[in-house]
């Protein structure tokens, strides 16, 4: 068997499995299971396909057909232009989180001068917190509860050369008054009721404690606003992603702050919210 008839091959499987892109995800499982590029399976099609590549490439057709992430089969993540890792232990990076960077450069700059201090809550794989340090010339913290997921942040912070120090703690229990001029997350939002509606592909391997944001979704948000208030200094900015149809809700909990902005993402759904800590 070549090349071309594996992916093919891989490509029926994955459609009879009704998996979202069977072609791209075939491919890409198929240059993870023999370790080169996308790009370089398109020209050698003909190449026969090894006895170890099949190994490999049948038992990660297999996993992802179960249901496992394509994130987690391939340990990696585009995020930012940049690749990061990943592990069942992180919740994989959304494009959509994008807007929380876009959002916090924008906003970066505090009394005329630029941030110097920012400190991420729920840092989970640590994408926030490295792109903020390799994007801004700030001092950057992240905070998570899971020992696992800062495992992951640091791998990520050391391999793309960013300075980051990581705390391990609940939201930022431990973290000084005062010392912020940005704080950004993005915490847990998803309501414990919608757990049987949600994708398998969530449900079943993303990390529950970087999902569930309570009963009704806003638990973090309730926890996480009195807490930026506390950390930011004068003027300081809070940008947070948010959940489906929180918008209102989590508005509602800045009352006293100013400057409140919601920024919708490309599909026009409320994404992010900023606000300026009076």
């Amino acid at each position: 068997m070549d090349l071309r008839a594996a992916i093919l091959q891989g490509q029926k499987l994955l459609e009879d499995a009704k998996i979202a892109a069977p072609r791209l995800t075939a491919e890409v499982l198929l240059a993870h299971a023999i370790g080169c590029e996308r790009a370089w399976l398109f020209g050698h099609f003909d190449e026969e396909l090894r006895e170890v590549w099949w190994i490999h490439y049948g038992r990660y057709l297999h996993e992802r057909i179960q249901g496992k992430p394509t994130q987690y089969i391939t340990g990696r993540q585009e995020f930012y232009g940049r690749e990061f890792r990943v592990s069942p232990d992180v919740l994989i990076p959304r494009p959509e989180t994008e807007h929380v960077i876009e959002a916090a450069i924008a906003r970066s700059v505090v009394h005329k001068k630029d941030a110097r201090s920012i400190l991420d809550i729920g840092t989970g794989s640590g994408a926030i917190a490295v792109t903020l340090g390799l994007e801004t010339d700030a001092r950057v913290i992240a905070t998570d509860i899971s020992l696992a997921a800062l495992r992951v942040a640091l791998a990520n912070a050391r391999g793309l050369n960013a300075s980051v120090r990581f705390v391990a703690c609940d939201l930022a229990a431990g973290i000084a008054s005062g010392s912020f001029d940005l704080v950004v997350s993005n915490p847990p939002y998803v309501p414990e009721s919608d757990v049987s509606t949600i994708q398998r592909e969530v449900r079943d391997y993303e990390p529950a404690v970087a999902l569930y944001g309570g009963a009704d979704g806003l638990e973090i948000y309730r926890r996480l606003i009195p807490e930026a208030a506390r950390l930011l200094k004068p003027e300081g900015w809070l940008v947070m992603e948010l959940g489906y149809k929180s918008a209102d809700a989590v508005r509602r909990m800045l009352d006293g702050w100013s400057e409140i902005e919601v920024i919708p993402d490309l599909a026009g759904w409320p994404r992010v919210i900023v606000a300026r800590l009076t």
